[in-house]
């Protein structure tokens, strides 16, 4: 079984240690520092890592990632390419489902933030496992858009969803889908078809998790 958690992880990494620690993201305001310093929180320490979705504890967290970005480069990227087997994001058991998409947007994070980037041409083996996972966030992100949603990636699939009204069509791989509805609209090669009001308001809509 292909794992792609596995490889989005190493090539992330990989690009990392090439642009160094100060390198922008697509994050505002992060570097490949803050970046690494997240995901190293995001998995091995849950007493943190309950504040990137919870907003009481995102104070606690935001210390605990500074207090990890502090770490010499080497080591923090150690830690990035080594997740702990006890992680319950990262252990063998879930860590194709809990990461492929994670890594997925994290890579392309790094990645759109240099000159001269491209997208690139994903396995048909990922295509597919980030359009099941990009499937149900356009189902939670969008449900209450006002407008009758189509989301269609051409050769996995489509979806209706939103809270009715004007149709409007989102198009896109599954991989460019996954960055628009994750709040990257602006890096997110798309087409949105429809009345242009509706097309720019999802362009500028908060998304993501």
């Amino acid at each position: 079984m292909p794992r792609y958690a596995r490889s989005e992880r190493e090539a992330l990494a990989e690009l990392m240690s090439t642009l160094g620690p100060d390198a922008p993201t697509v994050n505002e305001g992060w570097t490949t520092r803050d970046l690494a310093a997240h995901l190293v929180v995001r998995e091995r320490r849950p007493d943190a890592g309950a504040g990137i979705v919870v907003a009481p504890l995102r104070g606690y967290a935001e210390r605990v990632r500074c207090e990890i970005a502090a770490l010499d480069w080497p080591e923090l990227l150690d830690q990035v390419r080594r997740p702990p087997v006890w992680s319950p994001v990262s252990n063998p058991l879930v860590d194709e489902l809990a990461n492929n998409l994670e890594f997925f947007i994290h890579h392309e994070d790094v990645r759109r933030a240099q000159a001269g980037w491209r997208p690139r041409e994903l396995p048909t083996g990922l295509d597919r496992a980030l359009w099941r996972r990009t499937s149900a966030l356009a189902r939670l992100a969008l449900r209450r858009f006002p407008a009758h949603l189509l989301v269609q990636a051409p050769g996995q699939g489509e979806l209706a969803t939103g809270r009715g009204g004007e149709p409007l069509r989102l198009v896109g791989t599954p991989g460019e889908l996954a960055l628009f509805l994750s709040g990257r609209q602006r890096v997110a090669r798309v087409q949105l078809d429809g009345a242009p009001e509706l097309v720019d308001r999802l362009r500028g809509a908060r998304l993501g998790f």
